[in-house]
């Protein structure tokens, strides 16, 4: 494993956000979620997601995750992604949603 100076994590922007607003994503290339994130301060952003394999829309809203938010917009066929949602790879292969253990502030960042 390669290691960064503690400088690189701090240029890392990772926020916490609620998630209001989930839609199927139809031209994904893989099954994913189209989300929309309200994070405080910085706005409501859109995330794809490939979460589909554990999620469910419906269980979705209402839920804080963990965003990077410095990365470039992304476009991904006609959806531009504004931030990336953070998780892990569980043993089947689907993802499993970085989540905060308890409420905190929309846009509130990681120390």
């Amino acid at each position: 494993m390669q290691t960064i100076d503690f400088c690189d994590f701090q240029r890392i922007d990772l926020r916490a956000g609620t998630i209001i607003k989930v839609e199927n994503f139809e031209k994904a290339k893989k099954p994913a979620y189209k989300l929309w994130i309200d994070l405080g301060e910085l706005g409501i952003k859109k995330s794809s997601a490939q979460i589909t394999t554990n999620y469910l829309p419906e269980n979705l809203i209402g839920r804080q995750v963990l965003c990077v938010c410095n990365f470039s917009p992304k476009q991904i066929a006609n959806f531009i992604s504004e931030v990336l949602v953070t998780g892990f790879e569980d043993e089947n292969g689907g993802i499993i949603l970085s989540t905060i253990d308890k409420k905190v502030p929309n846009g509130a960042k990681l120390f």
